[in-house]
């Protein structure tokens, strides 16, 4: 062969490998990672005795990694089973009624009639009873009305909650129950109802309101001290002294990462009251909540029992403290529902002037129903606020009640509605849906066998509405597009869930939760891998930067702030939009992802 024949021979092999190399490197930083740890039959059957929901969960995943037919599992699954009855048996007889309804939605997951040994509502019910007499009125209130949302309250079991409402002056709370009994044809003495369906002015609710004030020593600026104070505002919820606040006024007494010093009080009245030292009871950091208790008894207390959805356009109020002024009302309107702004569910958005300091401040309607929480405005939103909306505060209440920070089920999906239904764009490494090999694409048609038939917008708050109840460790049932129904042990939510996937995850993959570009494979130019853009999910950042489909991209860099909350990832792009022109693009988005299961 002549040299320059061979020269040639030599540059196209080496084309060849480039070429074959590079490919083969970009499909191996699009594949998930996968857990190391084996999946061992004595594991498994260790946890059929100690932890028999876990035994179900890696059956499963045995199954999908190995195949059904490697190992027959229906014994070892049916022992599970029936140690979970067990386990839910030993939690009545003791009278862990949360644990019991916990395995009650656990085996409903899987199918399992549960009538013989209790309904969750049956839990619910006994542990309102118990709050009840121990005169623990606010989770009393709180549970009894979950368990009539599940299963309608009889007469007999409504009215105690009724009696104790009257006597404790709080109309609202009174009134939903006396509709239970109205609906049931229960005679209620003229002057208590003339009582209950009586109507608390905005000077009685305001009685009901303190500012939050969290003290954090003094902050030295341009060689100045200054006392350093955060303020906010706060509700009461019950007579003992517990109120409702929003977790970035509180943060600081609860956040591990926060060195400084820091003291908590509230303020019934101006700058010249005594300041009363408060304590955080329990927080839930995803929906910006906070129950404080401070020794005193309060004027006025608001129901938190109503569930009540406002309608764009209704006149709301909104009550605070804004800049520390005290006893503060406001008038506005409900803008509109279902923005997107927290890491689970939606908020209201109101147009109500709210300020620095009405953070936590209740908002009720013109018939006194508590109707949200404000968290005042977002920086990037200057001029609107928000506000969380009752009912998913009253959801987030038990959690809290128990005290501590509020652990919430995550199942480790990032999904993305269309016109389908909910599309699973990403599954994070190490977590429930990767050990159960859930396929991304898919689609979600059911969790726990509930089909939902939503506004379009409202599917994945909806979806999480399904979960949020939930305790981490449950089963749920998880049935997709591909005809599989899979059980999966739910684990407790991360704060900041792609954060934590990032740190394991190539950012090629973490490309699709955080910025909403799906990629794919493609002939590599030079030595580092590059990819095309397979999708582009609707209204996510790589849409609004103008990318579609089978543009060319290249990563080249991509930096995590869990600090601020932070993702920016700088890409090289030729959009096909801008006819190929090549471009540098610098992507930010958020951690807090609010498209997450």
């Amino acid at each position: 062969m002549k040299p320059n024949r061979r020269r040639r021979s030599r540059c196209a092999t080496l084309l060849l490998f480039c070429f074959l190399s590079c490919t083969t490197s970009a499909e191996k930083r699009l594949e998930a990672p996968r857990s190391t740890d084996q999946l061992r039959l004595d594991d498994i059957e260790r946890y059929a005795a100690e932890d028999p929901a876990r035994a179900i969960h890696l059956i499963g995943a045995y199954e999908r990694t190995y195949g059904s037919e490697s190992y027959s599992f229906d014994a070892l699954r049916e022992r599970s089973v029936e140690n979970l009855k067990e386990a839910q048996t030993r939690a009545i007889g003791e009278r862990r009624w949360d644990d019991a309804a916990s395995m009650a939605r656990s085996l409903m997951a899987l199918g399992i009639a549960v009538e013989n040994t209790g309904m969750e509502p049956d839990f619910l019910l006994a542990e309102a009873r118990e709050y009840l007499n121990e005169n623990n009125n606010l989770a009393a209130f709180v549970y009894a009305v979950r368990a009539h949302e599940l299963d309608p309250l009889s007469a007999e079991n409504a009215l105690p909650f009724f009696t104790r409402a009257v006597e404790l002056r709080q109309r609202r709370t009174a009134a939903f129950f006396l509709a239970i009994l109205d609906g049931l044809g229960v005679q209620v003495d003229d002057e208590v109802r003339a009582y209950v369906q009586g109507r608390d002015t905005p000077a009685d609710m305001i009685q009901g309101v303190a500012t939050v004030m969290v003290y954090r020593g003094t902050r030295i600026e341009r060689g100045m001290g200054s006392p350093d104070w955060i303020l906010g505002s706060a509700f009461f919820v019950d007579g003992s002294g517990l109120l409702i606040t929003n977790y970035h006024v509180i943060a600081s007494e609860v956040d591990p990462s926060y060195e400084g010093y820091s003291r908590l009080y509230i303020r019934m009245g101006d700058s010249s009251s005594a300041r009363i030292p408060a304590k955080v009871v329990g927080w839930d950091k995803a929906m910006d909540l906070a129950i404080i208790k401070a020794e005193i008894k309060p004027a006025y207390v608001f129901s938190v029992v109503d569930r009540v959805l406002p309608r764009v356009g209704e006149t709301v109020l909104a009550i605070g403290s804004p800049g520390g002024l005290e006893k503060t009302v406001t008038s506005g309107i409900v803008s509109a529902l279902g923005r997107r702004f927290l890491p689970i569910g939606d908020v209201i958005q109101i147009d109500a002037a709210v300020n620095h300091g009405n953070s936590g401040g209740p908002v009720v309607d013109l018939s006194g129903r508590l109707v949200g929480i404000v968290f005042a405005g977002i920086e990037q939103f200057q001029g609107l606020n928000f506000a969380v909306p009752a009912e998913r505060m009253a959801a987030a209440l038990p959690a809290m009640i128990k005290g501590g920070k509020a652990e919430r089920p995550w199942l480790g999906l990032a999904v993305s509605e269309t016109n389908q239904g909910a599309e699973i764009v990403y599954v994070a490494p190490f977590t429930p849906a990767s050990e159960q090999r859930i396929e991304e694409g898919l689609y979600i048609k059911s969790i726990n066998g509930a089909e939902l038939d939503v506004p379009q917008g409202a599917l994945i708050p909806a979806l999480q509405d399904l979960l949020f109840p939930a305790r981490p460790g449950e089963l749920v049932a998880l049935e997709s597009s591909d005809g599989r129904t899979t059980i999966l042990r739910s684990a407790a939510r991360p704060d900041m869930p792609l954060a934590d996937a990032a740190k394991v995850d190539s950012k090629e993959r973490i490309a699709a939760p955080l910025f909403g570009l799906v990629l794919s494979p493609s002939a590599n130019r030079a030595f580092s891998p590059s990819f095309l853009v397979k999708k582009v999910v609707r209204g996510s950042i790589a849409d609004e930067a103008g990318l579609s489909e089978n543009d060319p991209v290249t990563i080249r860099n991509l930096r995590i702030d869990e600090t601020i909350g932070i993702a920016m990832m700088e890409i090289n792009v030729k959009r096909r939009r801008s006819g190929y022109l090549e471009t540098t693009m610098r992507l930010p988005a958020i951690l807090d992802s609010p498209d997450t299961l």
